[in-house]
Order: structure tokens, then C-alpha cells, then sequence
């Protein structure tokens, strides 16, 4: 099997001299990243014209030079893919480039990863009437309550993103609503991560969403460059950004890239799910030498009182 999805990628025994990934999103940047990192020649081509737009744009572009210019990996954005073949023990692709372009590249291996659809099939939901809507996911409310009585959806096969985090506290939030409490999840507030290397995550509202709602904001970045726990692990690399609302302060997104990012951005879940401003992260200690001190200095830097930097 030539032509694989992400669990195939993570199946494969033998590192491909050329793997072909189409999608740059979540999983096909980490398969690719891996894959890259143990020695395949990784090309991404990807249909959207920008790179990671769920992202910050400022910490995607940051991403975009590290896996590019400095691990190799060659990023094809704005692509029109043709026609798929196999082409002797591999595969062949051919797409057409933003420029107007046509090309051909064989592969050893091809991972298709254009995102995931609800595993709603064969669940008989017309026979008893659960309502699905047109992409197969179930339907809820606010509360994960199917159309049915005593009936709850959670996870994959709802709204929001699919992420195991989601699934888990949503499935918390039912059992509790089913022993008469009322508990409330802000989606808002679920963190995303990608496990590449450098790490990225985030969590709120990106820089481009405040703008396109018109809300006014500052900002504070640092970076990693000249943190000393980074610099001791060889990884000093990667920015930190917080943004808050201009006029009472409240932090309304954090996002990162950077050395175990994955664990730095609960900071900034806990900060908004508690209504914390950036003041307060920047008067709280944070214990040196960590990475977390990055996080400290942009929150610092929002309000222009950077130490560092």
C-alpha cells in the first residue's frame, strides 16, 4: 500500500527515501515532520493558499521558516491536485503550483491528510430518528443533547474540534448533567496543540480574529532565544505571544511556538477561563531557570515592561 492515512504513516517499518503529504494541516504537518526529522525527503502540498490559517499568522510564519529553510522540508501552498497513479513501487502526483505551473513528483509513499470525517456510518440513526446533519456530524445543542430524549453526543461526531482533550471533558460535563449539575465547557478556552518540533499551541482568539471583529487589543511577545532553560536543551528557539483587550486588559489568546509548548499553554487556558489580564500573569513569579519565564515576559511585554527584551 503506497497511498496511506495517518495511521498507515505511523505503521510504515522503513523510512521512505521520498514521501509525498497532501495537507498541511495538524496531521499532515506532524507525519511530515517526523518523517523528515528520521530521514525521507518530505514534500506537503496543500490546496489553501496560506500556511496553518487556524493559526496566528505571526507564529505560523515563524513555523513556516523553521520546517522550510531550516529542517527542509519543501511546502507547496496554493496547490490544484490531479491525477493520482501508481507509478512502478510508487506513486505519482500531479498538481499544478499558485503560479499556474504543472508538475509531476513520484513518490515512495503518499499520506493523504485533508482532515477527518464524523465515524457516523452505520450507526442506523434514521431508523430511530437522530438527526445528523449534511456532513454526517450528530446533532446537539449546547449541552451535547441529541434531538432524542436521554440521548447525548460527544467528541468526534459533534461540532467543535476533534481533538481527545474536547472529547474527554465534554464526556464529564454529560455525566454530570445526567446527576443534575450544570456544568459549562467554553470552547473558547480548549487549547490546540501540534506536535511538531519546535512545538506550537494555542489558545483564544489570534491576532487576525480580533481584527476581522474589531476588537482593539495590544500585544506582547518574547522569544526563546536567550530563555536560559531553552538555551541548556539546546532549543532556543520560538516566540511566545499574548493578546489583550486594549482597554480592561483581559487576555484574550495565547499562542506559541517553541521547546514542550504543549505544556506552556495551559497558563494561558487557566488565564481564560479565569478572566485573568496580562498584569496578572506578569506579577506572578515565575520560577527561573524555566521556559515558563517566556511566557511571563510577553505578558510582561503587553503592557511594555519587558525585562528581557
Amino acid at each position: 500500500m503506497n497511498v496511506l492515512d495517518n495511521e498507515g504513516a505511523l505503521n510504515l517499518t522503513e523510512v521512505p527515501a521520498k514521501l509525498g503529504v497532501i495537507g498541511s494541516g495538524v496531521i499532515g504537518l506532524e507525519m511530515g515532520s517526523v518523517w523528515n526529522r528520521v530521514g525521507a525527503e518530505v514534500t506537503i502540498l496543500e490546496a489553501a493558499p496560506t500556511f496553518l490559517a487556524a493559526a496566528d499568522q505571526q507564529i505560523a510564519k515563524e513555523a513556516f521558516k523553521y520546517f522550510t529553510k531550516e529542517q527542509g522540508l519543501n511546502i507547496e501552498l496554493g496547490v490544484k491536485i490531479g491525477d493520482i497513479k501508481s507509478e512502478g513501487k510508487g506513486v505519482s502526483v500531479a498538481y499544478e503550483t499558485a503560479a499556474g505551473e504543472a508538475k509531476t513528483e513520484v513518490f515512495d509513499k503518499l499520506i493523504v491528510a485533508i482532515g477527518r470525517i464524523p465515524n457516523t456510518k452505520g450507526l442506523n440513526a434514521e431508523a430511530v430518528g437522530l438527526e445528523k446533519d449534511e456532513r454526517g456530524f450528530i446533532k446537539v445543542d449546547g449541552e451535547c443533547r441529541t434531538n432524542l430524549p436521554n440521548v447525548w453526543a460527544i467528541g468526534d461526531v459533534v461540532r467543535g474540534p476533534m481533538l481527545a482533550h474536547k472529547a474527554s471533558d465534554e464526556g464529564v460535563a454529560v455525566a454530570e448533567r445526567i446527576a443534575g449539575q450544570k456544568p459549562h465547557i467554553d470552547f473558547n478556552n480548549v487549547p490546540f496543540v501540534i506536535y511538531t518540533d519546535p512545538e506550537i499551541a494555542w489558545v483564544g482568539k489570534t491576532e487576525e480574529q480580533l481584527k476581522a471583529e474589531g476588537v482593539e487589543y495590544k500585544k506582547g511577545t518574547s522569544g526563546f532565544g536567550a530563555n536560559g532553560r531553552a538555551l541548556a536543551m539546546g532549543k532556543a528557539k520560538g516566540t511566545v505571544k499574548v493578546l489583550a483587550d486594549a482597554k480592561t486588559d483581559r487576555i484574550l489568546g495565547v499562542h506559541m511556538i517553541g521547546p514542550v509548548v504543549s505544556e506552556l499553554v495551559t497558563e494561558g487556558v487557566t488565564a481564560l477561563e479565569f478572566f485573568a489580564s496580562s498584569e496578572d500573569i506578569a506579577r506572578i513569579i515565575h520560577a527561573h531557570p524555566t521556559l515558563s519565564e517566556v511566557v511571563h515576559e510577553a505578558a510582561l511585554a503587553a503592557d511594555k515592561r519587558a525585562l528581557h527584551g
